[in-house]
């Protein structure tokens, strides 16, 4: 981790105030492991499923299934965030994260894999609820987008790394040595338990009548529901290429453990790259509903174009396009969430958007696994429609000024 020391903000980096420097690096190493939780195991996935003989129907809920229970608890750990503080919510589930991760690899069947990684996933809420909850409290406005495109874009370097690590250790190991990659959940719930300090505000709050209320109403808003449902399908369809990829990639040119890491590790370079520089100034020039639907568009061109690449560098340029796609996408939706929540009720409301992301991705394997397997590579073409048809409704929506994603502009 960089020495907050020597951490100088230049340029583009120089709303971030000296104070909050080590703060930011410690919820940005909590967020990485978050946005890890999957891809530690997507390289894995072919072998995984050949050894404990997982039919392929539902050999997806292996890699979804962390998703669901992030999105079942990250709105209770979002709200208990606010009322109890966040660094209590956010050390005890670093350490829950490292132990449900690791004991991953002793699992031998199906079913007990499956319960480990349903563990993990809710740890991994009460990170990201606490993470998201802190980083949006700390600037607002311009600065708040800047400061989400430049935490997707680290996450995305986390997506980056480790899918090569894990991809690299179960080619030399075997697959069960790349679950302690979660064990990293406890030097950062140390560094997490140094660095961090409670507001007193946080630390008397409560979640009073009144307040619960007024989220209720917050929730009610229609732009709101938009916003939770664009999460929800954006992560639908990344996990298209999470899941089913890796498998389409070991039938079509072979790929083993550490080229489907590689090619993996490519759409987040690409993620990585857009969130840092691009996604914020995309949103001030096009508004951030045009932003979103050209991200959903790229998202549909690369998606289709999956089945008809063998050769493995225009591969890695496909991977890196879509997740130029999805690092367009993800913080503008964030930003504008966080512009339609008050200060009080902020954590609760993005935690719920983490939780409408993270059910997203548990349904994906559930309504397309059928379609895999029934038709194989036409998952990909289903993908790349229903992108192309939400670019098309994000535009229109902006164009006539309706319910659609509300433009800040």
């Amino acid at each position: 981790m960089t020495d907050p020391q020597t951490f100088r903000p230049q340029g583009h980096f120089n709303f971030i105030k000296p104070e909050q420097r080590p703060i930011l690096l410690v919820m940005l190493a909590a967020g990485s492991l978050t946005s890890v939780t999957g891809t530690i195991v997507t390289p894995l996935f072919p072998e995984i499923v050949t050894t404990l003989q997982i039919d392929t129907r539902w050999a997806g809920l292996l890699v979804s299934m962390h998703t669901l229970t992030t999105a079942l608890f990250s709105p209770v750990w979002g709200i208990l965030a606010d009322r109890i503080g966040k660094v209590k919510v956010l050390v005890p589930a670093l350490l829950a994260y490292a132990l449900f991760g690791a004991i991953g690899a002793y699992m031998t069947s199906f079913a007990s894999l499956l319960l480990s990684r349903a563990l993990v996933g809710m740890a991994s809420a009460g990170i990201a609820a606490a993470s998201i909850g802190v980083l949006s409290s700390l600037y607002e406005g311009e600065s708040r987008t800047k400061l989400m495109g430049y935490a997707t874009s680290v996450l995305s370097v986390a997506t980056i790394i480790f899918p090569i690590l894990s991809g690299a250790i179960g080619r030399t190991w075997g697959w069960q040595w790349a679950f302690t990659l979660y064990g990293l959940g406890i030097p950062v719930a140390v560094a997490a338990l140094w660095i961090l300090r409670e507001p007193a505000a946080s630390q008397a709050a409560a979640v009073h009548l009144g307040q619960m209320q007024a989220l209720r109403q917050t929730l009610q808003r229609s732009q709101v529901l938009v916003l939770f449902l664009g999460l929800g399908l954006a992560s639908i369809l990344f996990y298209i290429v999470i899941i089913y990829a890796p498998l389409h990639f070991r039938a079509a040119i072979g790929a083993d453990t550490l080229l489907n890491g590689l090619i993996l590790a490519s759409r987040a370079v690409g993620a990585a790259v857009i969130s840092a520089v691009g996604a914020s100034r995309l949103a001030s020039w096009l508004g951030s509903t045009y932003a979103i639907a050209l991200g959903f568009g790229l998202m549909a061109l690369t998606l289709i174009t999956i089945p008809t690449l063998t050769f493995v560098p225009w591969i890695v340029l496909t991977a890196l396009l879509f997740g130029v796609g999805f690092g367009i996408i993800m913080p503008n939706l964030y930003s504008v969430l966080s512009d339609l929540a008050p200060n009080q009720q902020r954590a609760g409301v993005l935690a719920i958007g983490t939780g409408c992301s993270s059910l997203g991705q548990f349904i994906s394997p559930l309504l397309l696994g059928p379609v895999w397997r029934q038709t194989g590579i036409g998952v990909f073409y289903v993908g790349g429609g229903v992108a192309i048809a939400i670019a098309l409704l994000s535009g229109l929506s902006r164009r006539t000024k309706g319910s659609g994603l509300p433009p800040v502009d």
